[in-house]
């Protein structure tokens, strides 16, 4: 709390939410797999709405700052997963409370956008940093496998394959998120963060001439300590 950023406005609210983007994972791996039963969806659904809460911020100042990728996903996984999964997890519970026979398939046609948008704009990830590019093919992996069990074309036994998805995913976010707070704490890479699988080449060029600058440097330095 003591850090200041005299430089700009805002600092970067990406690690707050990929920490609620890692929550969310872990509680559908816990119910896909098992590990809780149906009676924790009211509990889940609050845990979204908390989550709802923090990327629809993140998603406001990113798009301020001009960050159009990162910005309108953390927007739409607000809106659609966060906050609608989350009403609907408690509206469900009480409906199958109430013996009230919902048709949920209405929720794999809204998942099918989803899963098409996700792969549509997966080429954008891959000049952001790898670890995210990862973290968006794990949903690649995860989110049409729940689209086909949603429109009950596929059955719940293969809910294992999203959920690992999901939890791969998780992992990466938790990862993600303290890799940029505490690198940025320090000032330097204390842990690893590769850089994007698609490099600008302009960035690429400047990042050469840096290092040839510096090697150049180097020699100068070298021959004057001779001399």
């Amino acid at each position: 709390m003591s850090q200041s950023n005299q430089a700009k406005e805002w600092s970067n609210p990406t690690p707050a939410g990929l920490v609620a983007l890692a929550i969310a994972c872990f509680c559908f791996f816990a119910l896909l797999t098992g590990r809780v039963t149906e009676a924790a969806l009211p509990l889940l659904g609050i845990w979204l709405l908390g989550g709802f809460v923090v990327q629809v911020i993140v998603a406001i100042i990113d798009l301020k700052g001009g960050n159009t990728t990162g910005g309108n996903t953390f927007l739409f996984f607000s809106a659609f997963f966060m906050l609608v999964g989350g009403l609907e997890m408690i509206y469900k519970f009480q409906m199958a409370s109430s013996n009230v026979v919902l048709d949920a398939r209405i929720d794999g046609w809204a998942w099918m956008v989803l899963t098409i948008v996700i792969l549509l704009w997966t080429p954008a990830f891959l000049k952001t940093p790898l670890v995210l590019s990862l973290i968006v093919f794990a949903l690649n992996i995860a989110l049409p496998f729940i689209t086909l069990m949603d429109l009950e074309i596929l059955s719940a036994d293969f809910a294992f394959i999203p959920a690992y998805a999901l939890l791969v995913a998780g992992i990466l976010g938790i990862y993600m998120s303290a890799a940029m707070i505490v690198n940025g704490a320090f000032g330097r890479e204390v842990y690893p963060m590769p850089g994007p699988i698609l490099k600008d080449r302009k960035a690429e060029t400047a990042e050469v001439e840096k290092t040839a600058a510096a090697a150049l440097a180097e020699d100068r330095k070298a021959a004057t300590s001779l001399s």
